[in-house]
C-alpha cells in the first residue's frame, strides 16, 4: 500500500506504508481492500494467498485485516495478541480471501465478505483481536469434496474461540 500526491496527472512524494510479510508468489487469494474508518484508520484485507496455515501465524501478514494509520504508523488501540510477537497492524485473523469491505452504514463497523472454499463463503463483521478460523474451521468443503456433512476442512464447522460468520453462502 503506498500513498502519494496527485498534481495534474502525475503521482508525486510515493511513499510506501505497508507491505505483504511475509512476500510470497501464488495465484489466488490475494484479498486486498482498503476501507478507512470514521476515525481515519486504514483497514487492509489481505487473504492467505492459498497458503492455509499462515492466516493463523500473527507473525505473517497473510489472511489477515490490518489497521494503520494513513501515514503507515499504527494506532494506538489496535488489539495486543496474546504469546508470540504479532505483526504490528494486526487487527484479526484468520481469514481466507477477503475480497469486499465496507462500513456499517449505522454503527460504522467494518464488514467483510470472504471468498471461502466450496460452499462456505462468509459475511463478517470484524472486530479487534478477533479470530475468524481459517483453515482451522470452515463451513466450506475442498473444491472437487462433495459438499455435505461429512465434508470439513480443519476441526469441522466451528469451533470455541472462533468467531462465527453472520452469513455463509453453502
Amino acid at each position: 500500500v503506498a500513498r502519494g500526491r496527485l498534481h495534474g496527472n502525475r503521482l508525486a512524494s510515493v511513499q510506501v506504508i505497508f507491505r505483504q510479510t511475509p512476500k510470497v508468489s501464488g495465484a489466488g487469494h490475494f484479498g486486498s481492500r482498503l476501507v478507512f474508518d470514521r476515525e481515519g484508520m486504514l483497514y487492509i484485507t489481505l487473504g492467505d494467498r492459498q497458503k492455509f496455515a499462515p492466516a493463523q501465524d500473527v507473525r505473517q501478514s497473510l489472511g489477515k485485516v490490518m489497521r494503520i494509520r494513513p501515514d503507515g504508523g499504527l494506532p494506538g488501540n489496535n488489539p495486543a495478541w496474546p504469546g508470540k510477537a504479532a505483526l504490528p497492524g494486526t487487527y484479526s485473523i484468520g481469514h481466507r480471501n477477503p475480497q469486499g469491505a465496507a462500513l456499517h452504514p449505522q454503527t460504522g463497523a467494518l464488514w467483510i465478505s470472504e471468498h471461502g472454499p466450496q460452499g462456505g463463503d462468509e459475511i463478517n463483521r470484524i472486530r479487534a483481536g478477533g479470530n475468524y478460523g481459517w483453515p482451522t474451521v470452515s463451513y466450506g468443503c475442498m473444491y472437487g469434496q462433495p459438499v455435505g456433512i461429512d465434508c470439513r476442512i480443519g476441526g469441522g464447522r466451528h469451533a470455541p474461540g472462533f468467531f462465527e460468520p453472520l452469513g455463509i453462502w453453502a
